[in-house]
């Protein structure tokens, strides 16, 4: 069976410059590629993984930390991150991880036990020691849907959107606006100060008994928040939630007590996930470019591995506000 070096051999050319051409990669003239393509074609040769491998000193494999609970935003933007690494040649290792000292070790140890090219990491991790281990590795790292200093960052500004989901309650003459947040993540505590900005430029009383901590960013999460805040008080007209999935727990206990949306209470959400649209009703929320958001993480990773010259540190993408069915002015 004719190998990479029988190719290289008969063209005259090195097995590096055949694993350019049999790879798709550019740097080789036209009236090579033509002849290395043409005899591939001939001879029927089929490149080796191990073998091209071997040639670019790669392993054509990137991992990814994602969490170990993880909600439908997390599951679409990995999902097409995967598809633009698969584009460039790469597979991919999945890395779960929670938001503790000890997971986050023992994270950090299973990236450095595997040979990789590259790290995507979709979940932000607290300790700064796990990414000054990876820069020690000195492995091309991309941080997506979050930042942290001196490592490229793909995102959204969180505060101002969430300032222009709020305004959007307000511009309906709603002015008793209670929040569902969670804890524990950058994301969530930017956007809870937009909440909050957006009250105070509107001159709405900032109250702190407003906002609710759910466990997780999770459908289920926003239903028992829900839950407790009906107990607790009903004095509101509209609910901001930090995610389309705690609104979506929101909406399903609303419905259930007998409240309707939006007629009664106003619902808004963030992310714009799929099941946002089929939603009856259709989830007012703001709109993260998923398809960008992944498609720019797979390509500044690929551009680092590959040694081309850097993307600006932190590439902030605009969202958009989507009005559809869950708001409305209020009676």
């Amino acid at each position: 069976m004719i190998n990479i070096k029988d190719i290289a051999k008969q063209v005259g050319v090195s097995v590096s410059t055949v694993s350019r051409v049999a790879n798709g990669k550019k740097y080789v003239t036209q009236k090579k590629r033509e002849q290395i393509l043409k005899l591939i074609e001939e001879t029927g040769y089929v490149p080796n993984k191990a073998a091209r491998n071997m040639v670019l000193q790669r392993s054509f494999t990137v991992g990814i930390v994602i969490p170990y609970i993880f909600n439908m935003f997390q599951r679409q933007l990995f999902s097409i991150i995967e598809r633009h690494l698969e584009s460039f040649g790469y597979h991919t290792l999945f890395f779960f991880v929670k938001f503790d000292d000890i997971s986050e070790k023992d994270c950090l140890d299973r990236l450095k036990s595997e040979k990789l090219d590259g790290v995507i990491l979709i979940q932000e991790i607290r300790n700064p020691g796990f990414y000054e281990s990876l820069n020690r590795l000195q492995l091309p790292v991309v941080v997506s849907t979050f930042s942290f200093p001196d490592i490229p960052s793909i995102l959204v500004d969180e505060e101002q959107a969430s300032i222009a989901a709020v305004n959007h309650l307000i511009g309906l003459g709603h002015r008793k606006i209670n929040m569902i947040c969670a804890s524990g993540f950058t994301f969530g505590k930017l956007r809870m100060g937009g909440y909050y900005k957006a009250l105070e430029m509107a001159g709405i009383e900032q109250d702190e008994s407003r906002v609710l901590f759910a466990p997780y960013y999770t459908a289920e999460s926003g239903m028992y928040t829900m839950r407790e805040l009906l107990l607790r008080n009903r004095d509101f007209t509209a609910i901001y939630a930090a995610t389309d999935e705690l609104a979506l727990g929101v909406i399903r206990i609303l419905k259930d007590e007998g409240l309707r949306v939006p007629e009664d209470i106003s619902v808004v959400g963030f992310d714009d996930i799929e099941i946002s649209d089929y939603l009856i009703p259709r989830l007012t929320t703001i709109r993260q470019p998923l398809e960008e958001i992944g498609g720019q993480t797979a390509l500044i990773l690929h551009r680092a591995i590959t040694g081309n010259p850097a993307f600006k540190q932190e590439l902030v993408l605009p969202y958009k506000l989507i009005i559809r069915e869950s708001t409305a002015r209020k009676n």
